[in-house]
């Protein structure tokens, strides 16, 4: 498998994960969903918005476009419905960009200023392997909390998603 393939494999991966965790979120209630659960951005709703702040700025970055954020901890949206809304569009965003990479442009390098450091030059390669592993670390952080909140977590596993 070639890298792009494998990129192409998570990015379908990523889209299928998420949707899997936001089918789960509406089993609860406002009050649950937005709850301090003492995870690194508090709750379900702070680290479903840190994931897509995260992807945004990665994206973007990888584009060579500004993305306007200001920080990590960003609430872009209040409701679960606007955040779902926005994280299919990233979702689709993400795929068009690894479906439209090639074997070259995959190890052209990119600078950006992070939101907590200087400047950093990494590979577009790199740059998404870090895309991917951040929404896996993040997803599992939220399949935590939704078993603290009484909601049975989906399976989301890559042999899950390939069958």
């Amino acid at each position: 498998m070639t890298i792009i393939a494998n990129f192409q494999l998570l990015a379908n991966f990523n889209t299928w994960a998420n949707t899997k965790i936001f089918s789960a979120c509406k089993e609860l209630d406002d009050t649950e969903y937005k709850k301090d659960r003492k995870a690194f951005f508090s709750s379900i709703h702070g680290t479903l918005n840190h994931l897509l702040v995260v992807d945004r700025a990665y994206i973007s970055r990888i584009e060579g476009k500004d993305h306007g954020l200001k920080s990590l901890d960003q609430i872009l949206y209040e409701k679960l419905f606007q955040l779902e809304e926005a994280r299919i569009k990233e979702d689709k965003r993400l795929l068009d960009l690894v479906n439209n990479l090639s074997e070259e442009s995959i190890h052209k390098e990119i600078t950006y200023k992070g939101f907590e450091t200087g400047n950093q030059t990494y590979t577009i390669n790199l740059v998404l392997i870090t895309l991917f592993n951040h929404q896996t670390h993040h997803r599992g952080q939220i399949h935590n909390m939704l078993s603290q909140a009484g909601v049975k977590p989906p399976q989301i596993d890559i042999p899950d998603f390939v069958k």
